[in-house]
């Protein structure tokens, strides 16, 4: 994202999203990386409760999407695909996000093991996928630097750090993707979602349950981002605010979860929680890519190059950062009004 002289419209940060930066390549490029239709997944047998489902038949339905979705990603990531990753790692952070939300209908002894291997998965897909954006972060801000600015190597030190660190991080990947773990994580998957869930609440009406499901996970965001603006500024803050992203995101993948019993309200707020994470996503992209513009100035000074450049790039950071805290605020606002809310009471 390239720094403005006016403050943006937070509606036009709140509508970008995090895309593979590989898929705007060029022609002459590497055929890999040239767009590809999303695969046609066939229907799965028992994901698409009715509106008058229990709350397990609705849960478990949801869980079975995602997991069907983590499996099928398995041959595009080994492929590297473009924006296989991400996706994988979506269906991932959504499966977590379900089990830690309906605790009362999948309890959490018959969970645990399932969330920490998806935790343990999600970690060895995050810095891959980081290896795709935040270059592309980073080169949007320098296109919007003055040419007579950018002294030395800048762009192919930026390109060269990502690359070796993308890399080697697929490597990795892509050796847990062939181990017994990942084998064993996908079949723990398939318990859950053929077994019967044994909650307290499993049995009881969805659209009496999951609503105070979703409640709860909003109140913990809610929580979190009053907690983010009262804490000063620095990296204290960028922790709250990234402990507030995840809140946020757990309750926009809760209520994406509750849409078969609640229908359009669950979808409306679902879409409002996506903006936040969108506007707190970005943030956090500004605060890593700022330490790394630090990195990158700190080994060009030891290699004899010039660092003025990886300065100013750490400032355009920090500015942008500072610019979102406050687009946060506004999108936050209006994302928890109480409209969007009525439907959890």
């Amino acid at each position: 994202m390239t720094e403005t002289q006016t403050r943006r419209d937070p509606r036009q940060t709140t509508a970008r999203t995090r895309r593979d930066p590989r898929q705007s390549a060029p022609a002459g490029r590497d055929p890999r990386q040239a767009p590809r239709p999303e695969p046609r997944q066939a229907p799965i047998a028992g994901t698409r409760p009715r509106r008058s489902a229990s709350a397990g038949e609705v849960v478990r339905a949801y869980l079975k999407i995602q997991a069907g979705t983590l499996s099928s990603l398995g041959p595009m990531v080994r492929a590297d695909q473009p924006d296989a990753v991400h996706q994988m790692r979506v269906a991932t952070r959504r499966l977590r996000a379900a089990l830690r939300s309906f605790g009362k209908v999948i309890p959490r002894s018959c969970s645990a093991k399932a969330a920490a291997e998806l935790k343990w998965l999600g970690g060895m897909l995050g810095p891959v996928r980081d290896g795709e954006v935040l270059p592309e972060h980073l080169h949007a801000s320098l296109r919007s630097v003055p040419v007579e600015l950018l002294i030395g190597p800048v762009q192919a030190r930026v390109q060269g750090h990502f690359s070796r660190q993308r890399a080697a991080a697929y490597t990795e990947l892509i050796e847990a993707l062939d181990s017994p773990r990942y084998a064993a994580l996908l079949a723990e998957l398939e318990r859950l979602t053929t077994e019967r869930p044994l909650g307290p609440q499993a049995g009881d009406p969805a659209r009496e349950v999951l609503p105070a499901a979703v409640q709860r996970a909003y109140r913990q965001a809610k929580k979190r981002m009053r907690r983010a603006r009262y804490t000063p500024s620095g990296p204290a803050r960028d922790a709250a605010l990234h402990r507030a992203r995840k809140s946020a995101r757990r309750a926009r993948y809760a209520a994406e979860a509750a849409r078969p019993a609640t229908g359009q309200p669950a979808r409306r707020f679902s879409r409002q929680m996506k903006k936040v994470q969108s506007v707190l996503g970005d943030h956090q992209d500004s605060v890593i890519a700022r330490q790394t513009a630090r990195d990158l100035g700190i080994g060009a000074h030891l290699a004899g190059e010039n660092a003025f450049s990886y300065g100013l790039l750490y400032e355009l950071q920090s500015h942008q950062a500072a610019e979102l805290q406050a687009d946060a605020r506004h999108v936050w606002k209006k994302a928890s009004r109480s409209r969007h809310r009525r439907w959890m009471s």
